[in-house]
């Protein structure tokens, strides 16, 4: 394992609306990392994050999101922070930084340059802190004491103005205990790992789609599938705005809905039936959930680039996104795929993590959570190198961003 290699992971800070507001990100430089790279190596964080911005230009795996970045004392210190955009960026204080003068003064300058800065309260309070005064941001741990402590604490620091987060919210009680305290935003695994409830009914959106998607399966008449987009007015607004908004190279737009499917072809119609699954509808997917989705989705394709032809990667793509359709509708994956056809392959993948798509879902999820450990063992059965397993998972998440969702 070479020192230069690294691994990205961004995880959703939301408001208490679920609207995700900011990321927080994760670098890691080995596959037996367990902390941010920062902490071990300035070398090679810089090296991370001059790529990402060189790779990523405007857009910076962000969209329009804000940016928490952990920064060690050494790196707060490196005119080389300064290079990140600073209307984006927030730098989060390790919690053993100390609050000597010289980092007190580093804070204040660097929020005169527009930087905002972010204070992790572990356990002691920040109140009386030397950088108290720089603080735009007060995170709270919410797994490592009782929600009647963290009531407390966020009581304590309702007076300053900051903005108060909790995190590492975990739990469906967690997050609703957080929202009840008045936290501003929430980050945490609770929407990487909501917890199975009663089935949700799905609703006439999600039914469509499904009723969709079924049909190109089993390869109906398009004269089927025309009617079945004619019969919700969404859908078929979707499908125009869609065809003439992406750049088909047409002369003139898209009236009908038959020229619509004529242009874009079974294949790609299934693809955005897929994406459009998990944004359809009023009981559509949290944003965080639908975006994690999303991003592993593409994710999963690009891995299997050289693997899969065309058709392959296009099931890649529905492994990826589909994969989190139990969490999103509330139901075991069995429910779930009893209501849409698709190959065994993919039902081996989402059920199994078994089958020719499997493992492939597997480096997905593990980049997804930051294992730096099974992605260097899931990389190296595929034969795959850790630094296209990044590049790939960069370009996903700049993919997503891209789509505006």
């Amino acid at each position: 394992m070479r020192q230069d290699q690294a691994f990205i992971g961004r995880q959703p800070i939301m408001n208490i609306n679920q609207d995700i507001v900011a990321y927080e990100l994760f670098f890691r430089h080995s596959g037996e990392a367990t902390t941010a790279v920062f902490e071990n190596s300035l070398q090679a964080c810089t090296r991370v994050l001059v790529n990402t911005i060189s790779d990523m230009g405007s857009q910076w795996l962000l969209g329009d999101k804000m940016a928490f970045i952990n920064v060690s004392e050494e790196m707060l210190q490196s005119e080389f922070l300064e290079l990140l955009p600073p209307a984006r960026t927030v730098l989060e204080l390790s919690d053993i930084t100390a609050p000597t003068t010289a980092v007190v003064e580093r804070c204040h300058f660097l929020r005169k340059r527009g930087y905002k800065i972010a204070l992790k309260d572990k356990g002691d309070s920040l109140l009386g802190s030397p950088l108290i005064d720089c603080a735009d941001f007060i995170k709270i741990d919410t797994l490592s004491r009782s929600m009647d402590d963290v009531a407390r604490r966020f009581l304590d620091y309702q007076s300053l103005t900051v903005k108060i987060v909790a995190e590492k919210v975990e739990r469906q009680e967690q997050y609703e205990a957080c929202k009840k305290i008045g936290f501003h935003l929430i980050q945490g695994f609770y929407f990487a790992h909501t917890e199975t409830f009663t089935a949700k009914v799905i609703n006439p959106a999600f039914t469509a789609v499904l009723d969709l998607l079924n049909m190109i399966s089993r390869d109906a008449d398009m004269k089927e599938v025309e009617n079945g987009f004619k019969r919700d007015a969404a859908l078929s607004f979707k499908l125009l705005r869609y065809i003439n908004s992406v750049g088909f190279g047409l002369s003139c737009e898209i009236q009908s809905i038959r020229h619509a499917l004529t242009i874009i072809g079974t294949k790609q119609l299934y693809r955005w039936l897929t994406l459009l699954m998990v944004t359809a509808g009023e009981n559509s997917a949290a944003p965080a959930l639908m975006k994690t989705s999303i991003t592993r989705g593409r994710l999963t394709e690009l891995l299997g680039d050289g693997y899969f032809d065309k058709a392959g990667r296009d099931n890649l793509f529905v492994v990826g996104v589909f994969s989190m359709l139990d969490r999103m509708l509330e139901m075991p994956m069995e429910q779930v795929l009893e209501k849409v056809d698709l190959p065994e392959a993919v039902h081996d993948a989402l059920l199994h993590r078994q089958g020719i798509y499997g493992p492939f879902l597997e480096l997905a999820e593990a980049c997804e959570n930051q294992d730096g450990t099974r992605i260097i063992a899931l990389a190296s059965n595929l034969q795959l190198d850790p630094n296209k397993v990044n590049d790939c998972h960069i370009a996903s998440l700049a993919w997503v961003e891209a789509l505006g969702i």
